[in-house]
């Protein structure tokens, strides 16, 4: 895996994945692109998401839509790492099986999140839970 972060000016920077798409980042004084910690959180909730839809989708679950609500808590201090991520599954389909779903939050947590699993092995407190809507 490979990608790069160009500075565009003041403290805004343009990362380009190995792939081929781009994000702009931003250091917060003018708000203009995501937060580089921000970009942390986001990816872990994209990683995790992504275990589950593809999980339900694989048991046959009629998935409607799926979001990963996320909470990173960090201290005052700088360096201001992540102590605590709280991500929240909320998935909403017809006839969805909480069983299935709850299986599919336990495998992303503990089997295929590379994301999650690397903060967690690290020191981060990560507190997985999800809600089931009917369509």
């Amino acid at each position: 895996m490979q990608g790069k972060v160009t500075w565009v000016s003041d403290l805004m920077f343009v990362g380009e994945a190995g792939s081929g798409n781009a994000v702009v980042m931003e250091g917060g004084r003018t708000n203009n692109g995501v937060r580089p910690m921000e970009m942390i959180l986001l990816g872990v909730g994209g990683c995790a998401a992504y275990d589950v839809v593809s999980i339900l989708q694989k048991a046959r679950q009629d998935i409607i839509s799926c979001h990963c609500a996320l909470d990173g808590i960090r201290p005052d201090t700088s360096p201001s790492p992540f102590e605590r991520i709280e991500m929240e599954f909320v998935v909403r389909g017809r006839g969805l099986k909480e069983s299935h779903v709850a299986r599919a939050v336990k495998l992303s947590a503990e089997k295929y999140c590379s994301a999650s699993i690397m903060l967690r092995n690290a020191g981060v407190e990560i507190v997985h839970r999800y809600r089931v809507e009917e369509a």
